[in-house]
């Protein structure tokens, strides 16, 4: 049963020849996943590294694992800041996998004297090699010579853009990736046959937040995040994360999807998609580590055991690069 759902999956996906993007439940630790305008914004260099199984228990699930870094070029008082961030990720979805290169440039303007809000400009440039396994795919004829023996790959250009204002206690995001897949093709080509590969669509986010203050020790960020490829239903997730002492967040967050481009989801289609639980641990100045728990609320609910995602982070701090205001964005 698991196995007829996954394929129902893949065949769809096929269907339509784009997926989603990953999205991770820990994005709000790393906005360099969404957004390139983010590279350097902590003010010193930082590295994120995170690994995600969705669905597990399901056979083929998606998994993925990244490691990213960024950091200030330059962080001059009287002048215009830049930073620098390098991607790396990692997806395999059933026969199928993605590996991505991203090298992100942001250009930040300070609006104030004290520098505490900024308005930063981000262009990503990068590639992405698909790979299909034919070793994992099954067939009727094991000698049927349409069916790669081994793996094919093909390898994709992409790109990506966006804006990011920060102050202290607020933040938006805007951006948009994968920009040349619409463009090119990323289909696989073997001794004369073609294959559609799942490939990614562009998709535009949005996304916002603020922090809030309770008492002198917790405080409240709530904040939303907007995902479109402008084709299917447009995913919103809602988050909310209480940070206690300045070294421990909890909270959670909630996934929907809403009808924006077409009147009416498909009945066989659930606007409701998953609630997550997270919690994120300063075990000091450096290190960080977090964990969340995703639990789906739709049909797939029965047929696996949840989605389990770890990332681990690394605050480089120095003296050159200090920074005056916290960064909870």
């Amino acid at each position: 049963m698991r196995s007829l759902i996954l394929c129902l999956f893949l065949i769809a996906a096929l269907h339509a020849t784009a997926q989603q993007d990953v999205q991770f439940s820990q994005y709000i630790f790393n906005g360099l996943s969404v957004n390139p305008a983010y590279a350097g914004y902590k003010g010193t260099w930082y590295l994120n590294t995170i690994a995600r199984q969705q669905w597990t228990g399901l056979p083929g699930a998606p998994r993925t694992g990244g490691v990213s870094i960024d950091g200030p070029l330059r962080n001059d008082k009287d002048k215009a800041g830049m930073g620098l961030g390098v991607q790396v990720m990692a997806d395999r979805l059933g026969p199928q996998q993605s590996y991505s290169l991203y090298a992100s440039y942001a250009f930040s303007i300070p609006l104030n004297e004290n520098r505490t809000k900024h308005l930063s400009f981000g262009l990503g440039v990068g590639a992405v090699q698909y790979h299909l396994d034919g070793n994992n795919l099954q067939y009727f004829d094991a000698e049927d010579a349409v069916f790669p023996g081994g793996g094919v790959n093909t390898i994709s250009p992409d790109a990506r853009f966006g804006i990011y204002y920060h102050a202290p206690s607020f933040y938006l995001s805007v951006s948009a990736l994968d920009l040349f897949s619409n463009y090119l093709t990323s289909d696989y080509k073997w001794k004369g046959y073609n294959y559609e590969n799942i490939r990614k669509t562009m998709h535009l986010y949005l996304s916002t937040g603020f922090m809030a203050s309770l008492s002198d020790q917790v405080k409240l960020k709530p904040s939303i995040m907007i995902k479109d490829d402008l084709k299917g239903p447009t995913n919103i997730d809602i988050n909310a994360m209480l940070l206690i002492e300045r070294v421990f967040w909890i909270g959670g967050s909630y996934r929907t999807a809403l009808p924006v481009w077409r009147k009416s989801l498909p009945s066989s289609l659930s606007a409701k998609n998953a609630a997550s639980a997270i919690v994120e641990y300063y075990i000091n100045d450096t290190y960080r580590i977090g964990y969340a728990y995703d639990f789906n609320i739709n049909e797939l609910a029965n047929a696996q055991s949840g989605s389990h995602e770890i990332s681990i982070g690394i605050l480089f701090r120095s003296k050159k690069y200090s920074v005056s205001s916290p960064r909870y964005f």
